[in-house]
């Protein structure tokens, strides 16, 4: 499984509503859903429990909740580590990707000079 597998997993655990978990992904209602049906699949057992009137995670999907939400705050914490760090020493860019300057034009910012 990868990562985004699991985050809509995990959202869809979290609301146990498919349409307000599609929602907070971005994503339509019918792609989560086939999305958890592959999980499924995959896993080999049921993840949410259908037959009942209202979304509930079945055991198995409450273990791998558990699971998915530490797996994905690991990632979370490796991939900060891992941004470079704020601040440096800036550089001049010594003119690069300005304007040749053109004899007689106007200099934008200054103003002509009077005679």
């Amino acid at each position: 499984m990868d990562h985004v597998q699991l985050r809509r997993f995990v959202a869809a655990a979290r609301h146990l509503h498919f349409a307000h978990a599609a929602r907070e992904l971005g994503i339509p209602r019918p792609t989560l859903i086939v999305a958890i049906k592959e999980m499924e699949a995959q896993l080999g057992h049921e993840l949410f429990d259908s037959s009942a009137p209202t979304t509930r995670l079945t055991p198995a999907g409450e273990e791998l909740l558990v699971d998915a939400e530490r797996q994905l705050e690991r990632s979370r914490e490796a991939a900060a580590a891992s941004a470079p760090k704020p601040g440096g020493k800036a550089r001049a860019t010594k003119g690069v990707g300005r304007a040749p300057a053109v004899k007689g034009a106007r200099t934008p910012g200054r103003p002509r000079q009077g005679r």
